[in-house]
């Protein structure tokens, strides 16, 4: 199942030292090498980190996890981060409320965003890093408006809808909203499966009454037929829809 997430960006105050922390997490659960960079952001396939400005203010109160192949590889990732000096957030160990065969560990980013390495039965298996995202929010039903107004566009699904939590599952992965202290600052683009649904995605938003962040067209600076349209979402956070034309 192809994810529509396309990616996940979180900014930092201190790109070096954040780029340091990621490295060493990915290199622990396996995904090694030189993430592509151009000095002022790094990118790991589906997740990228890029060096905050005044416009775009550093990423708080995020939750990203990360699909580990094994329950070594998690237990990998606690070590390396907490052997480093970063925060410890959650020691290894089965996690039976989220799911029978759930196991992670929780280690703070330079920046104290949560980040999460997870084994279980239902890991994506398609390339990408994210297994899935938590945000907060005091506005979920304003939230959960929002996202369904652009789910037509972009293939994600409602899969939760209770008073205090809304999700959604993109591929094998998802992204969730809880009510509580609202994260800052985050960027997620999903995939869009042509120009025209990263156009109507635009207009559904905006049609609504949404905040416009970007028309849509080509953004060459990050390579040859991308094409994108960006939007604010009720919190504020940078929603895009995008849509890679490569030969």
């Amino acid at each position: 199942m192809t994810a529509v997430l396309d990616h996940c960006t979180v900014y930092t105050s201190e790109l070096g030292e954040s780029r340091r922390f990621y490295e060493l997490a990915f290199e622990s659960i396996g995904f090694a090498g030189t993430p592509y960079s151009d000095g002022a952001f790094a990118e790991w396939n589906d997740f990228s980190i890029a060096r905050a400005r005044d416009d775009r203010p550093a990423t708080r109160g995020l939750h990203v996890a990360f699909a580990a192949p094994s329950h070594a590889h998690v237990d990998a990732f606690w070590s390396a981060l907490t052997g480093a000096g970063y925060r410890d957030d959650g020691a290894p160990g089965l996690r039976p409320h989220y799911r029978a065969e759930y196991y992670g560990a929780f280690v703070l980013d330079p920046d104290g965003n949560s980040t999460e390495a997870v084994h279980h039965d239902a890991l994506r298996t398609d390339g990408g890093v994210i297994d899935h995202l938590w945000l907060r929010t005091r506005r979920l039903t304003a939230i959960r408006d929002f996202y369904e107004t652009i789910a037509p566009t972009v293939g994600i699904e409602l899969r939760v809808d209770e008073p205090e939590r809304v999700a959604w599952r993109h591929g094998r992965g998802s992204f969730t909203f809880v009510a509580g202290e609202p994260t800052e600052h985050a960027h997620l683009a999903f995939a869009a499966q042509d120009n025209a649904a990263v156009r109507e995605f635009h207009r559904l938003a905006l049609g609504a009454g949404y905040r416009d962040n970007g028309a849509p067209g080509e953004r060459p600076e990050y390579h040859a037929g991308y094409y994108a349209a960006y939007v604010r979402d009720p919190d504020g956070h940078n929603v895009e829809a995008v849509c890679h034309n490569r030969d």
